[in-house]
């Protein structure tokens, strides 16, 4: 049986997603922790792998298994075996064609920024603080530049393992709420630091020191060291990725209009 998952994590303590032989890892615990309900090793494949520090909302991962559980059983049985910082959310059997990577056909992203004279203190470690004032409409209007598809070699880190740098923005947006601001992404697949280089030039933006155009600027320039510094990792959510309604998942990681 091939049964997809929904995972929910605070990425802050994590070495990142994918599984390593010293550090802990999100991959990691949640592996250890199915194998314990599956009373046999279980490997994840999941649809986006993050970067240490990086948050996940509903990350979805699939793995085999012999075992009979029933999902509620799965769920729980998880829970009870994984870290605070860590959960399951839902469990879902599907199809063997089903992977989570390769089905997915978009994943999204959100950046949280607290804008404010004053660090945060119960937020901390979900969001980048910025102390200078942020015009949010400026930052919007220069990250329209970025939709479509394009080679985003401008925000591409170094170490990045990608075939090519060509990917394709579906959706994004910045929005003001109070003292914190929103960069919403949405594309096909993104880079290694794709979306914290993103939001690392959106801020000079923000801050008047360069104008409007400048993102597309950068983005034509295709040259990592002309644009803005990498982001911290904590203002980092992985909101999910979506699929095609046919595989029956929950509405929250499928295409618009695509519930069950």
């Amino acid at each position: 049986m091939r049964i997809a998952l929904g995972i929910e994590y605070d990425g802050t303590n994590f070495s990142g997603w994918q599984r390593l032989k010293a550090d802990v890892s999100v991959q990691g615990v949640l592996e250890e922790a199915l194998s314990k309900v599956a009373d046999h090793s279980v490997e994840v494949s999941c649809a986006g792998r993050t970067d240490a520090g990086v948050h996940g909302r509903c990350q979805v991962v699939h793995f085999d298994t012999e075992a009979r559980r029933d999902m509620r059983g799965w769920v729980l049985g998880s829970c009870s075996n994984l870290p605070a910082s860590v959960a399951v959310l839902w469990a879902q059997p599907v199809p063997d064609s089903f992977h989570a990577r390769y089905a997915a056909r978009s994943r999204r992203y959100r950046y949280r920024l607290l804008n404010r004279p004053v660090r945060a203190a119960l937020d901390a470690r979900y969001v980048t603080w910025e102390r200078l004032p942020l015009d949010a409409e400026r930052m919007h209007a220069a990250a329209q530049a970025l939709l479509g598809e394009h080679d985003f070699s401008a925000f591409r880190a170094l170490s990045c393992q990608a075939a090519h740098p060509r990917r394709s923005v579906l959706a994004v947006g910045v929005r003001r709420e109070g003292e914190q601001l929103f960069v919403d992404i949405e594309a096909n697949a993104f880079l290694h630091h794709m979306v914290r280089n993103i939001v690392g030039s959106l801020l000079p933006i923000g801050r008047g020191e360069q104008p409007v155009e400048w993102m597309a600027e950068l983005l034509a320039g295709c040259d990592r060291q002309v644009a803005g510094p990498t982001a911290p990792s904590s203002g980092l959510t992985f909101i999910g990725p979506r699929y095609e309604a046919h595989w029956g998942l929950p509405p929250d990681v499928c295409l618009p209009g695509a519930g069950r």
